[in-house]
């Protein structure tokens, strides 16, 4: 017999999760969908879909206020306390990029809790379509091809190595950036050319796009003026992002801030991601 799950909210990655949970023999509910007509629930209650499932699956990301759960699909809203109060010590309660704050209150009330999105294999996986849908913004972006262009990549983390990869593949001139001596080593040996974070300036001039992976204020207002004017910048940070948009704006440079990428170009991968990471963490946890 498959198992019960409860999604609240979320982008098309959570509705395509809840038909490939269905493929696989589960029951799903859903709430904080009433914009897709053909995810839409059934007018059920909140109280109704939590009290009946096994788990509870929140979305990625799982809350910008701490307030509210991220519901784009959804003409109403789902409060984070709401949703604590209706969840129960049996039940496992899981969401991506689950602020400190709210899984101290989870603790309080004694409700079982996971981060889907602080598994090693979600990361891993989540960085590919991250990069793949990078790219595609550059190819519409800019001027050149990339194959040619020099390109530079902020932060050598899993989105970082994925994107470099990718961009070498295609034939850029990879510039990748980091700070840890370990991974500039790593950058070298990937025959890409290793900048010190430290010592930007004396590169960033020279590139026709900039990928930033650092999730704080890396391109400042004074390193933005070292950029060429026809230079593309995609900031793929967590809000709020790592370049600064202020100054971008009043130099007039093409900037774009593109976080949650695999949930706009490529849900149904991202979502497969997302179920495999849960069946992982459901069995770890014997429940």
């Amino acid at each position: 017999m498959g198992r019960k799950f409860a999604i609240l909210g979320g982008d098309m990655r959570s509705a395509v999760l809840s038909d490939l949970l269905k493929a696989d023999g589960n029951e799903v509910m859903l709430f904080g969908f009433d914009k897709l007509g053909q995810y839409r629930e059934e007018d059920r209650s909140l109280e109704d879909v939590i009290a009946d499932a096994q788990f509870v699956i929140g979305p990625l990301p799982f809350s910008d206020t701490n307030e509210k759960i991220d519901t784009p699909f959804y003409t109403g809203e789902i409060l984070v306390e709401d949703v604590l109060e209706l969840l129960n010590k049996s039940q496992l309660f899981m969401g991506g990029k689950i602020n400190d704050n709210i899984i101290d209150k989870a603790i309080d009330k004694k409700i079982k809790m996971a981060d889907y999105f602080a598994r090693e294999e979600m990361q891993v996986l989540n960085a590919i379509p991250t990069a793949e849908g990078a790219i595609q913004i550059a190819m519409e972006e800019m001027r050149i091809t990339l194959h040619g262009s020099n390109a530079m990549v902020l932060g050598y983390g899993r989105i970082g190595k994925a994107l470099s990869k990718a961009l070498y593949g295609i034939g850029a001139n990879v510039y990748a950036a980091a700070r840890n001596y370990g991974d500039l080593a790593w950058i070298r040996n990937n025959n890409y050319t290793s900048v010190n974070i430290s010592t930007l300036q004396s590169d960033i001039s020279k590139m026709d796009v900039i990928f930033n992976t650092i999730p704080q204020m890396i391109l400042n207002g004074e390193l933005l003026n070292y950029i060429d004017k026809n230079c593309v910048i995609i900031d793929l940070a967590s809000k709020p992002g790592g370049v600064d948009k202020s100054s971008a704006e009043k130099l007039k440079l093409n900037t774009i801030s593109a976080s949650g990428l695999p949930g706009k170009v490529a849900p149904i991968t991202a979502a497969k991601v997302i179920k495999d990471t849960i069946y992982n963490i459901i069995e770890e946890l014997e429940v």
